[in-house]
């Protein structure tokens, strides 16, 4: 079991080497999640994220280190890529139940919850990239996890759209509890999205509360000064949400209308 203060780990991965073709893509990888905790793992394409993630999930075996999981966790998977035949017919709803028997009600619970309620009976082919990233959350959550794995969750969605899906992987984390590990090479939102951040270049360069790995000299020197100059760390705060489309939707009051 990993050493913790809190006791509260959900997983832990501990000196984790591995590599491939002769090729290191993990050398020596300390990485803990904690329960309600959000930790993004960030590095350059190439750097060992999805490797490391493959790991902790039991898809790849690490040529050193130990893999450790709270006993009988349980993990839900946004992978970074899905290969879907979109010359099959296949709802959304019928998308869902591929993974397992599914109650209407469960399915229509998790669709709601990430603000596609409406796309139940829509063709998954003909989704939107932001639409497809939320319905592949929702499909995550139907396992009701103690832990969840996004593998560049914000892939094919644009910049509005990113902001929502950020502020919508914090409100299941305040509802469910459960820890998250988000992966990206997106440095502009993640550092204010998330808890800790863990800087991985097939080593961690460094890790801790975003402000101070952005001035950490090893994320510098990884990304350069004007990355970090540019990040403008998104500190997006206020009483409304956002639509699929990034659209801000208005607050409503006791009676349901828009709040003008």
């Amino acid at each position: 079991m990993p050493s913790t203060s809190r006791n509260t780990a959900v997983a832990a991965l501990r000196g984790i080497a591995f590599a491939a073709r002769g090729r290191a893509i993990l050398d020596g990888v300390d990485l803990t999640v904690e329960r309600g905790e959000i930790v993004t793992l960030i590095g350059p394409n190439g750097s060992g994220k999805t490797t490391l993630a493959r790991i902790l999930l039991g898809l790849l075996e690490p040529d050193r280190g130990t893999v450790w999981r709270r006993p009988g966790i349980v993990i839900g998977y946004l992978p970074q890529r899905i290969a879907l035949d979109n010359s099959l017919p296949l709802t959304v709803n019928r998308f869902l139940r591929l993974t397992g028997r599914r109650r209407d009600s469960d399915i229509a619970d998790a669709l709601d919850e990430v603000g596609t309620a409406h796309l139940g009976d829509s063709d998954i082919g003909a989704l939107s990239g932001g639409e497809l990233q939320r319905v592949l959350l929702a499909r995550a959550l139907l396992r009701e996890p103690d832990l969840l794995v996004l593998d560049e969750p914000t892939q094919g969605v644009d910049f509005t759209g990113q902001i929502a899906l950020y502020e919508l992987i914090g409100k299941i984390r305040r509802r469910h509890g459960c820890g998250i590990l988000t992966i990206s090479h997106d440095l502009h939102l993640v550092m204010a999205a998330t808890d800790r951040v863990v800087c991985l270049n097939h080593h961690i360069c460094c890790s801790g509360e975003p402000e101070a790995v952005r001035r950490n000299p090893e994320y510098l020197a990884l990304f350069g000064p004007a990355a970090s100059a540019g990040l403008a760390v998104y500190a997006h705060h206020h009483d409304h949400d956002h639509d699929l489309a990034g659209d801000i939707v208005a607050p409503t009051g006791d009676g349901g209308q828009p709040v003008k």
